[in-house]
């Protein structure tokens, strides 16, 4: 694991391959760590690609801070790949790490070669999404984190659907087909509003496609990374 200072504190991350290589940063959910990717990121080193996979704020060893949104997540983003001079790259995120990339490649646009999303679409405001209590005992992620995604997730900004449109890179959206709590029919529409997305479903993957199909998961994301390579 490395650190790196940012704005809001430290801030940690996981760092595989060529330092030389074509940079991929990968974001988890909530609440997780940079750990959901490690069983993939060697994979995707071998395909000739630097993968970063960091702790967003308020989780793993990545800074606790007093106030938490996705949008200041988008920002710790910024900052960090400003800091490890990626200045284009290919971002990926899975769950609220996906929402976090979408409001990242709709704010800097210039700056991905490609998204990939997996089982994670805006939120809609459809849903009610309570926190429920706090469990006993020390967590690996900062409670106060949870509350305040999930709030968000509830009442989203309007405009994270409307700025779709402005997401000009190749992006992959992946689902997780029928056994997934994420509406699938979210996925498509948001596919279908970016001008360059494809729509690949994993059935039988649920929410946590990377983790429950690894080897589907790199049979749908290594011809996308290729042909951005090529």
């Amino acid at each position: 694991m490395a650190t790196i200072r940012l704005d809001a504190g430290e801030f940690c991350y996981a760092d595989y391959g060529d330092p030389a290589g074509a940079p991929l940063v990968l974001l988890h959910g909530l609440p997780s760590d940079h750990s959901t990717w490690s069983g993939l990121a060697p994979d995707l080193a071998a395909e000739g690609f630097r993968v970063i996979t960091p702790d967003l704020r308020g989780h793993g060893a990545s800074a606790r801070t007093s106030s938490y949104s996705l949008e200041l997540m988008r920002e710790d983003l910024h900052q960090l790949t400003e800091a490890l001079g990626l200045h284009r790259f290919v971002l990926g995120g899975h769950s609220m790490g996906g929402t976090v990339a979408t409001l990242f490649a709709e704010r800097y646009p210039g700056r991905l070669a490609g998204l990939i999303l997996v089982d994670s679409p805006p939120p809609d405001g459809s849903g009610s999404w309570e926190p429920g209590p706090r469990p006993d005992g020390e967590l690996p992620y900062d409670w106060a984190v949870v509350p305040a995604i999930l709030a968000q997730l509830s009442q989203p900004d309007p405009a994270w659907w409307a700025e779709l449109p402005a997401i000009t890179a190749p992006a992959l959206v992946i689902g997780g087909g029928s056994t997934s709590p994420v509406p699938q029919d979210l996925l498509a529409r948001a596919a279908e509003l970016m001008p360059a997305a494809d729509l690949i479903t994993i059935e039988g993957a649920g929410h946590a496609v990377h983790q429950a199909k690894p080897r589907e998961f790199l049979a749908a994301v290594r011809p996308f990374l290729r042909r951005l390579s090529s």
